[in-house]
């Protein structure tokens, strides 16, 4: 699908379940652009009974990014475009993307997001500001640098931490925790020596038991939370 906003028009991966009408998640991606392991999240997220949506945050740069083999270039690309990258402008894109999801045909008009790493980070500045439904953030790299906006979030928030992040030290995970321990709408799951990614399919730090627990909690929780 196709989503405009005041500067242009990006692309959306989309999947659907086999029953509609049904809530959308919409996926946000990692550094690698909308790649094939993205892809299999949405399908996992439609075979849960959810519409998936994963929009290209990268559109401005490199429309269509699809990095899969985790070279030591792909790495380097990817970063490139993620130190780039305006959060503030992603944000709005996001929140384009939310609309958009509420008059889909097919859709229930309830709508959660959820996001990897770069996308956990969008996860979380979503929920502050935008009106969405639902939010559910794993391992977003630089959280900590934002939780000042955690008194903002009010929809019902998962935030799965790795216990051994290499990106996100004990520290910074301590203060997100402590940012959000007052809020009865957010829940934080941390486990214990994963690694960053540990839920990316093909990543070198998959880790399948961990993930599995994970990805149930966050449906429980999304069935619960959009119906």
């Amino acid at each position: 699908m196709q989503i405009s906003v005041p500067d242009g028009t990006f692309q959306a991966h989309i999947e659907r379940p086999s029953s509609e009408p049904a809530p959308v998640v919409v996926v946000i991606q990692e550094i690698f652009g909308v790649n094939e392991d993205l892809r299999q999240t949405c399908r996992e997220v439609a075979d849960a009974g959810f519409i998936a949506i994963a929009p290209d945050l990268f559109w401005r740069d490199e429309p269509g990014l699809d990095l899969n083999a985790w070279s030591e270039e792909e790495w380097r690309r990817g970063l490139e475009l993620y130190q780039r990258y305006d959060r503030d402008r992603g944000v709005e894109d996001i929140r384009a993307t939310i609309a958009a999801a509420r008059n889909l045909d097919g859709a229930s008009g309830r709508v959660a997001v959820m996001g990897f790493c770069l996308g956990g980070l969008m996860t979380y500045l979503t929920a502050a500001r935008t009106d969405v439904d639902v939010a559910v953030e794993y391992y977003g790299g630089s959280t900590e640098d934002y939780v000042g906006e955690a008194d903002a979030i009010k929809a019902p928030m998962l935030i799965h931490l790795a216990g051994a992040d290499e990106f996100m030290p004990p520290e910074a995970q301590e203060r997100i925790r402590s940012a959000v321990a007052a809020k009865d709408n957010i829940q934080v799951f941390t486990y214990d020596g994963c690694s960053h990614a540990f839920a990316r399919h093909t990543g070198d730090h998959y880790d399948a038991d961990a993930a599995k627990l994970a990805n149930a909690r966050t449906f429980d929780f999304l069935r619960e939370k959009l119906g």
